[in-house]
């Protein structure tokens, strides 16, 4: 019986496996735009957006995933996390209590002035010449990656700001696709500037429903929050990934006492 228990805590959700063949997805991307970029730069050849431009299926491949995973979250969806999906009145589930708790806005403004912050620098360094759009563009392929690392391991704005409870609960779990493709904005070619409008539509959508609604984005006032209702379970992943990093540190310092003897 407890055999069977602990199987059920580390079986993989469907959820869970659609982040996870994303993160294979856009990893397996952008090593192959940093290869691109590598070896071009050693045989001065084209510029990063001139080979993507040069191979139209890879581009429409990229540039398609990207648009039908914004698209799809304009509506509700039983693969996305309940952390995008909160904000669907089908998933508001009433509790009967009306105190709405929400992380703090002046954290979510702190997140917000920050990433504007460091992508100004990267800005900047294009706008001087330094950076040239292809490095952009990796930049962005780098935060496409980092954002399901978020989900799925380890989130500074969740552990460093927001210090919210999971992602299910996250106040900005919708601007994951204008921060990622912040760096396109200094990349001017069509399919760069439709990918990076339709996030920020997607983030504003987001906004305007939580000011419409923020009983749909509070734990306390929507039982779809809770975790008995959670269809992700990522929780049990963390938490594992969390006592393995434990128990090397443990491993280690016990070898370093005996070495100490």
């Amino acid at each position: 019986m407890s055999n069977t228990k602990q199987k059920e805590k580390v079986r993989l959700t469907p959820v869970s496996v659609y982040h996870y063949v994303r993160l294979v997805g856009r990893s397996l991307t952008f090593l192959l735009l940093l290869y691109f970029y590598i070896m071009n730069k050693l045989k001065n050849g084209e510029d990063l957006e001139s080979i993507i431009e040069s191979h139209p299926v890879i581009l429409t491949a990229i540039w398609i995933v990207f648009l039908v995973e914004m698209i799809l979250r304009f509506f509700p969806s039983k693969i996305e996390s309940p952390g995008c999906q909160k904000q669907f009145r089908k998933n508001y589930i009433k509790t009967g209590k009306t105190e709405i708790k929400i992380q703090d806005d002046n954290a979510v403004m702190l997140v917000a002035l920050i990433w504007v912050a460091i992508n100004a620098v990267f800005g900047m360094l294009h706008m001087k010449g330094i950076l040239d759009d292809g490095i952009m563009l990796l930049l962005c392929s780098f935060y496409s990656v980092c954002d399901l690392i978020c989900i799925l391991f380890f989130c500074p704005f969740q552990s460093w700001f927001l210090k919210n409870k999971c992602c299910c609960t996250c106040r900005i779990y919708n601007w994951d696709y204008a921060m990622m493709f912040t760096p396109l904005f200094f990349v001017q070619k069509t399919y760069t500037w439709s990918l990076l409008v339709l996030s920020v539509v997607l983030m504003a959508r987001w906004e305007i429903t939580f000011y419409r609604f923020p009983e749909r984005f509070s734990e306390n006032t929507n039982g779809y929050l809770h975790c008995a209702n959670c269809t992700e379970k990522l929780c049990t992943h963390k938490k594992q990934l969390k006592t393995l990093w434990k128990n090397i540190a443990d491993y280690m310092q016990e070898r370093v006492k005996k070495l100490k003897l």
